[in-house]
């Protein structure tokens, strides 16, 4: 990656994560109840699935509450382990009071629990853009995750609007979600960039074609 892009992103990073820090305790909650609603509402079909997820981190959308819908209906979660700084994420399967041990920035993994490979992911953005690409920490770990993973699980984005942002300039090893969630709603990332859909079936009849392979 060219420097200037390297400095230009690592500048945007910064002042994304200035923004959602300093977001109130109010509007987090508000925000995040209503990106858990429409993440149940659209995607019923995560309760059959190994869903990958994130632990909430420098003041991201928390995933846990949509996490505990989908494991009511029969999901297995799964979070993120870092073997090593150049390979791929490795999941292991979680569910509450799993013993944890301390990872990346302190964040729990699961203790001797199954490897499992992610049907769908729940990924949090520092920004995205409107063609659905995703600026993440820099680490290039979820980027090399989805490189290595085939078939490709169902992608999802989740973040604040505040994290909306034209262009993250992408590059060839960067991969675009296949929806972008926040608390307007759901964007499906189609070949014109975000569309906010509103119709659930909608977002239920692309997820599951996505997921099985027909998109």
């Amino acid at each position: 990656m060219p420097d200037s892009i390297k400095q230009w992103r690592k500048a945007r990073r910064e002042e994304i994560l200035s923004r959602r820090v300093s977001v109130t305790t109010e509007e987090r909650r508000a925000w995040n109840e209503a990106i858990t609603a429409a993440l149940l509402e659209g995607f019923l079909l995560l309760q059959q699935m190994v869903v990958g997820f994130y632990w909430p981190f420098k003041g991201e959308f928390d995933p846990r509450f949509a996490i505990h819908g989908w494991r009511g209906g029969g999901a297995r979660a799964a979070l993120p382990v870092v073997i090593q700084k150049s390979a791929p994420l490795q999941f292991r399967e979680w569910w509450p009071g799993v013993d944890t041990s301390k990872g990346v920035f302190d964040l729990p993994v699961p203790v001797g629990t199954d490897i499992v490979t992610p049907q769908a992911l729940l990924i949090p953005p520092i920004g995205f853009d409107l063609d659905g690409y995703r600026l993440g920490y820099g680490g290039g770990y979820f980027d090399r995750t989805l490189a290595a993973l085939a078939p490709q699980p169902l992608k999802i984005g989740v973040a604040f609007e505040l994290s909306r942002m034209p262009s993250i300039q992408p590059q060839p090893h960067d991969i675009p979600m296949d929806f972008i969630v926040t608390e307007n709603g759901i964007h499906i990332v189609g070949p014109a960039g975000l569309e906010l859909v509103t119709d659930r079936t909608q977002v239920a009849a692309l997820a599951s074609a996505i997921a099985a392979g027909c998109r």
